[in-house]
């Protein structure tokens, strides 16, 4: 897996309303063709179960604080 993967995926998916991680599966299945055109995906779509714990590892603080800075440019 690719955590680059996983994170736009997941952005992706909330933006679009998922909220749960099962959503987010869903949503990365659905919209598989369009997310292979720029995204590696070497092992297909996570599971629901690998978003999860890819979250869990991650600091939200330093999320946010990453994100937000992605942001603002």
């Amino acid at each position: 897996m690719i955590l680059i993967d996983i994170l736009t995926i997941a952005i992706c998916a909330v933006i679009c309303g998922a909220d749960s991680w099962v959503a987010i599966e869903l949503y990365g299945c659905t919209k598989y063709e369009w997310l292979k055109t720029f995204l590696e995906l070497p092992n297909g779509i996570p599971s629901h179960d690998t978003f999860a714990r890819v979250f869990a590892l991650i600091n939200p603080q330093e999320f946010q604080s990453c994100f937000l800075k992605w942001l603002t440019g």
